[in-house]
């Protein structure tokens, strides 16, 4: 890759699943400066001039397109803040992958907020999926902040799956959406902490039009000293349906809040939350371990399917 190296590579595939450049639309940041940038036919990709960031702009009717805008951070005391707006047109179906990856190897914290705003054409449809990854023996911190803000047209659909498994400091994610008429919209996140890890996540969700819907998910894993907080609030405005789900597995001093809300406005809207935190239950150790595992194979393998 032009001007990345070996470890930017191994960043690159940890967060986006990378092996050389991408094909088509494609823009790559690292430590806060452009590295390279492809537009396609039918989306364009142009920096903002009066802030930090890109405006990804998606044709009406696309189909079966990919655009990539992972971000990589080496350089140890940056604080990277990047705004990334998405104006997804009408009938589209596309898959958007972000993400960002930190190596810290420094005694200075080394930060990237993203703040990321979709709107969503009517009948449209978006994947999208951001992991994020933190490593290096420094004793910095590695933090990772980001701001989602989705607006949903009529009749479009997207799934968004957000994946920490390890490496970061701490982290403050906040997440915004609006849904229009038939709107429908699936959450999942995925959370790994560790250490003294701190992890907290709120969400906010208007079911404005009816026949809208919202699914949050989340499963997170908690261990040693780490801390989490899931703090999602669904609010039904018009004849729509919202279930929010959370399920926990703490694990050694570990401490986790889930604190899932839901509002109704409307006589017709149907609601429903629940969570679930507790520890791996012994008889599933025991079962894998009849099959020839260690214990910490056994306790492993649970861990990855349960967040699989």
């Amino acid at each position: 890759m032009a001007d990345l190296s070996t470890l930017d590579e191994k960043l690159l595939e940890q967060i986006a699943d990378l092996h050389g450049m991408p094909r088509g639309a494609f823009n790559i940041r690292k430590d806060g400066q452009l590295v390279e940038r492809h537009s396609s036919a039918n989306i364009t990709i142009d920096s903002f001039t009066d802030k930090q960031g890109i405006e990804i702009t998606i044709a009406p009717g696309t189909k079966n397109e990919t655009v990539h805008i992972p971000v990589i951070v080496t350089k140890a005391g940056l604080t990277d803040v990047v705004y990334n707006d998405f104006h997804i047109g009408d009938d589209a179906d596309v898959t958007i992958i972000a993400g960002c990856g930190i190596h810290n190897t420094s005694d200075q914290k080394a930060e990237h907020d993203g703040i990321h705003s979709f709107w969503i054409g009517k009948n449209a449809r978006v994947r999208y999926m951001e992991k994020h990854y933190g490593e290096g023996e420094g004793t910095g911190e590695r933090v990772l902040n980001p701001t989602t803000n989705v607006y949903m047209d009529e009749g479009s659909h997207c799934e968004m799956e957000m994946t920490q498994l390890g490496g970061v400091s701490s982290t403050i994610r906040d997440t915004n959406a609006e849904l229009a008429a038939g709107a429908k919209l699936v959450l999942t996140e995925k959370l790994l902490t560790h250490g003294d890890q701190t992890a907290t996540s709120n969400m906010n969700v208007y079911l404005k039009g009816d026949d809208s819907s919202v699914q949050v998910i989340s499963r997170s894993v908690a261990q040693d000293d780490s801390v989490q907080i899931f703090n999602p609030l669904v609010v039904g405005e018009a004849a729509c349906r919202g279930h929010v789900q959370c399920d926990a597995i703490i694990m050694g001093s570990a401490k986790v809040k889930a604190i899932p809300g839901i509002e109704a406005a409307s006589e017709d809207a149907q609601l429903i939350h629940e969570a679930a935190i507790g520890k791996i239950a012994g008889d599933q150790i025991v079962k894998l371990m009849t099959l020839g595992l260690t214990e910490e194979e056994a306790e492993a393998e649970i861990l990855d399917d349960f967040l699989s």
